[in-house]
């Protein structure tokens, strides 16, 4: 099933340009330290200074070089994104496929309990808790990590039910297969376009949510982010510092929504029938 996944991802446009510009983000995230032209956090330049071939996008209100806390703010809202993305999808994953596959008391437990998470706006909570007790990076992660987990949960759940019902499956478990073994070995595997499909949108969720809490000011102010860059450059548009100062965290930001927008919707088209035959009508 991973063979034809990654085949039909292949084959769509709008994933493959998706991806390339994820990439190219990503990459340049990774490579911040070597591709700043100065240290993010010196501000012993002149402050306010027009792009130069020394400072390219010139200098914000402390002296701090542009580009260089732009790179570094695209690195903290890509690995934002990832981390919660990755530690939500693994939580709903194990806990969506193994209530399907135990069932009774504990599928009605967690279940009840996810339910229960989903009535929670994630958003407040990250605020109250952004904003009373100054966390960490990592505690927001964390945070947010365990809030929006259930609607993975109930999606593997779903289609682990489907699952069981296969051949395959039975024979495993009449084999005396364990519930560990048959997660393991045969479910998780069959539902990795759903994984990908769900870790892709928790990411998105993620990167917009610390943009959002760092332009509001209730972010970890020791980090560089896309969001502060943005809260501080509206506060010097009367300087016409748009094009530098605004546009190139506006942009970064939006790239890498788009990019994780498009990837979902290529996985969606591939993993539902109907939307690749429509798509293929009107081709």
């Amino acid at each position: 099933m991973h063979f034809r996944f990654f085949k039909e991802f292949k084959r769509n446009k709008i994933g493959i340009i998706g991806l390339a510009i994820l990439l190219f983000l990503c990459a340049a995230a990774v490579f911040a330290p070597i591709l700043a032209p100065h240290d993010p956090w010196d501000y012993s330049f002149m402050y306010l200074q027009q792009p130069s071939m020394d400072h390219l996008l010139g200098t914000n209100d402390i002296g701090y070089d542009i580009l260089s806390e732009l790179l570094w703010s695209l690195r903290t809202s890509i690995l934002f994104g990832v981390s919660v993305a990755a530690i939500a999808c693994t939580i709903g994953t194990l806990v969506g496929v193994s209530a399907a596959l135990v069932g009774g008391t504990y599928d009605v437990i967690v279940m009840r309990f996810a339910d229960a998470l989903l009535a929670i706006p994630s958003i407040l909570v990250l605020i109250l808790i952004a904003a009373y007790f100054k966390p960490s990076i990592f505690i927001l992660i964390i945070t947010l990590s365990l809030i929006i987990w259930p609607t993975i949960a109930r999606g593997m759940r779903a289609q682990t039910f489907s699952l069981k019902t296969k051949l395959h499956i039975k024979a495993a478990k009449n084999m005396g297969a364990s519930t560990f073994y048959i997660m393991r070995k045969h479910i998780i595997p069959e539902l990795f376009p759903l994984y990908a499909m769900g870790f892709v949108t928790k990411a998105k969720i993620a990167v917009f949510m610390e943009a959002g809490l760092s332009f509001l000011g209730i972010f970890d102010p020791t980090v560089k982010s896309l969001g502060i860059m943005i809260s501080y450059a509206t506060h010097f548009l009367y300087l016409d510092v748009w094009f530098n100062w605004l546009m190139p965290p506006v942009l970064s930001l939006s790239l890498i929504i788009i990019s994780l927008a498009f990837i979902s919707y290529a996985i969606e088209e591939i993993f539902d029938p109907r939307l690749r035959s429509n798509h293929d009508t009107q081709i």
